[in-house]
């Protein structure tokens, strides 16, 4: 077989998944308990969601590994990828598409390493300055933000909309603007610039995620 080409086939097709998503959810234990991200994961997935991330703040590395098992079977068929918030070595072990990095975790090169070359690997960034930093970075997408305050990162100041243009314009990779973006908020993000969204509690904390992700999918197409 040939490794290569396996290789190069794999990222291609993440990448493209990547490439055409508009919407990108987060599973957040913070706001759905672990028993019910796999009802979740399949509820959005449903609604046209194509990546995922898991955030398990908190769990131990043994319940990290089995919940993203249970995702990755029911979210691949479905044409989606699952990246795992930090934990770079173990997204490598289980075979997750991927993993997100924050400003204070480990280094976009250590996580690269631990990731391997066919992998996505995202980084946030708060402002221009960091978002410029990480066009010379090896990875896929960088998260902006947060545009509005939230209780996600409580302890970072909003970007506000000033500086979307300008990350986008300076980036060579997407750019996925994220920080209390709701459905009802979506069509100002997008005014100002935004091409790609990251939504967490406006999809958790509904009562229909997948009419709430089927709704903001058709205000990021265009369609309303």
């Amino acid at each position: 077989m040939n490794t290569d080409f396996s290789l190069s086939t794999l990222r291609a097709r993440r990448a493209a998944i990547l490439e055409e998503a508009r919407l990108y959810a987060i599973l957040d234990t913070g706001y759905v308990p672990p028993t019910r991200l796999l009802e979740m994961g399949k509820a959005l997935v449903e609604g046209g969601v194509r990546v995922f991330q898991l955030r398990a703040k908190g769990l131990d590395r043994e319940t990290i590994r089995s919940t993203a098992g249970l995702l990755l079977s029911a979210l691949r068929p479905r044409g989606a990828i699952l990246l795992l918030n930090d934990h770079p070595a173990l997204a490598a072990e289980i075979d997750a598409d991927g993993a997100h990095v924050g400003q204070d975790d480990e280094s976009v090169a250590e996580a690269r390493s631990l990731l391997g070359p066919d992998a996505i690997l995202g980084k946030s960034t708060h402002s221009i300055s960091q978002a410029r930093e990480a066009q010379d970075e090896d990875i896929d997408y960088t998260g902006f933000g947060p545009l509005f305050a939230t209780p996600t990162k409580p302890d970072y100041i909003p970007v506000g909309f000033n500086d979307i243009q300008e990350a986008h314009e300076l980036a060579r990779v997407p750019v996925f603007c994220i920080g209390g973006i709701k459905r009802h908020n979506l069509p100002m993000v997008l005014k100002a610039g935004a091409k790609r969204v990251v939504i967490v509690s406006g999809l958790l904390q509904t009562a229909d995620p997948r009419a709430e992700a089927e709704a903001c999918l058709k205000i990021l197409r265009g369609e309303t």
